[in-house]
């Protein structure tokens, strides 16, 4: 029987390093192709336990993690990711960001997607915050690693309600699994309102 909760506070920052390595593996894959290390994670994940506004949804089969999503309020993450609103008119502070949504291969299809944004969009309402948004990197449709079977979320997001927001996009630097350094990687950013 999965389990999905939203974590706030101690039961939060209890998750974080199981986040980390769910992170680690499951952006492992298309499009991501993060080659992760925890060190890098714990640093990463560092916003969530600073921020009074954030969430961790996390799927549990048992007690073990299996998927988790995340959310802060966008004056809260990263400045890579907050600069790509710069020209778009719109107010940081109304927005919350939805950040990883990440699920065990073998544990997709079964509506945790669904779970996992209905949970923080229903968090970002709680505070107030009048619109949702998160970020999708950009991927070449001829990159070498891109798997023959990969189908696009777009679909699934616009059903949710998002759209992509015009010019809005971050970027974030990562090592790929397949590339010896880190690169910089677009990040292209959807959004809703509440």
């Amino acid at each position: 029987m999965i389990r999905v909760a939203a974590l706030t506070g101690a039961a939060l920052e209890a998750a974080l390093d199981d986040v980390a390595r769910l992170r680690i593996a499951v952006f492992r894959d298309w499009p991501y192709l993060y080659d992760g290390d925890l060190a890098y994670e714990r640093d990463y994940l560092q916003s969530y336990r600073a921020s009074h506004g954030a969430i961790v949804v996390g799927a549990f089969d048992g007690n073990g993690l299996i998927g988790a999503a995340t959310g802060t309020p966008m004056t809260d993450h990263a400045d890579e990711f907050a600069a790509a609103f710069s020209d778009t008119g719109l107010d940081l502070g109304d927005i919350f960001y939805c950040a990883e949504s990440v699920l065990l291969p073998a544990y997709r299809g079964r509506g945790l997607g669904h779970a996992f944004f209905d949970h923080r969009e229903a968090h970002a309402r709680a505070q107030g915050f009048t619109k949702c948004a998160f970020c999708g990197v950009v991927r070449p449709d001829d990159h070498p690693l891109r798997p023959a079977t990969y189908r696009s979320l777009d679909a699934f997001w616009r059903k949710r309600g998002y759209r992509k927001l015009p010019g809005a996009i971050a970027h974030f630097r990562w090592k790929d699994i397949d590339q010896a350094g880190v690169a910089d990687h677009p990040l292209q950013f959807w959004i809703r309102d509440l």
